[in-house]
């Protein structure tokens, strides 16, 4: 592995008519890989030492701000949607869905130049990433889809508690959002594997500071519910699919990262034992290993 691997400053980049922020790991002239990351979370969530790993593996890897979080736009004025509607199934109008914000990523292929890359989406980051696979096959050159689902509603749905941190809106001041961000990540990481406490309180001074916007989350949230079901498109998808999923997920069961596996043709289902909806360093190696191999091939 290279001892030093590049990592840029963050930049900005117009697309889809707001402007997204970006940095990047690893050599320019490597395959390009793309990490999106999930509801409410941003781009540093993609630890810089995972990114370096990954990296090191011979990709440049560029990881987002995804619209509505950290320092990419802001969508404000579009206020927050009726959830109480949206619950009850009615027709709700929303600032924008899941779709949008696949073209926000192709938006960035495009200020970078990059005809195609690799895709890697974690949770709400995996609905986008599998969207772009159903959509814009030809600018994808490989699909991992982590902790994510199909989103088909016969599916396991999240533990209670998880259900209550989900919802629960984050506080805007230092101390509680830190506290707040602590028993989130607590409740989604699961209680098999060790909480890195130090680690994760690290990373909620680093998100308060990049900037906190709860209504952005709602955004985000209603983006998925009138997503629906991608289920009958994946069955089409011909891009090389691998699923990563721990079986300990309370958030967003290991039922539903099964369900995506057997709902792409041809897609690799990796299980890690443990693991609930959070990335430790514990599993990294593992889950490094199998992107950058499965990405490799293609």
């Amino acid at each position: 592995m290279k001892s030093h691997i590049p990592h840029s400053n963050e930049s900005k980049a117009a697309c889809n008519e707001i402007d997204i922020v970006y940095d990047t790991f690893g050599d320019d002239t490597s395959p390009p890989m793309i990490l999106i990351m999930g509801l409410g979370s941003q781009m540093i969530l993609w630890d810089d030492e995972f990114c370096s790993q990954l990296a090191a593996r011979g990709f440049r890897v560029i990881r987002f701000d995804n619209r509505d979080v950290g320092r990419s736009t802001k969508l404000s004025h579009m206020g927050i949607p009726d959830f109480r509607s949206l619950m009850k199934g009615q027709v709700v109008e929303v600032p924008y869905t899941l779709h949008d914000m696949a073209k926000d990523t192709i938006g960035l292929l495009d200020a970078l130049q990059i005809d195609s890359a690799h895709i890697v989406g974690a949770s709400m980051g995996g609905m986008i990433a599998q969207l772009l696979a159903v959509d814009y096959p030809h600018r994808v050159r490989s699909l991992t889809s982590i902790m994510s689902t199909t989103g088909d509603p016969s599916l396991p749905g999240p533990s209670p508690e998880a259900i209550q941190v989900l919802f629960r809106p984050y506080p805007t001041d230092r101390e509680r959002f830190v506290n707040a961000f602590i028993n989130t990540w607590r409740v989604l990481a699961g209680d098999q594997l060790p909480m890195e406490h130090d680690r994760v309180v690290d990373l909620a001074g680093r998100f308060h500071e990049r900037g906190v916007d709860p209504a952005g989350n709602a955004r985000h949230l209603a983006a998925i519910i009138v997503s629906g079901s991608r289920k009958k498109e994946l069955a089409s998808v011909k891009v090389p699919a691998l699923v990563i999923h721990g079986d300990a997920d309370p958030l967003v069961p290991v039922e539903c990262g099964m369900d995506t596996a057997g709902s792409i043709p041809g897609a690799v289902l990796k299980v890690i034992p443990g693991m609930g909806h959070a990335f430790p360093c514990s599993v990294w190696s593992d889950i490094i290993d199998s992107i950058a191999e499965h990405a490799a091939r293609y």
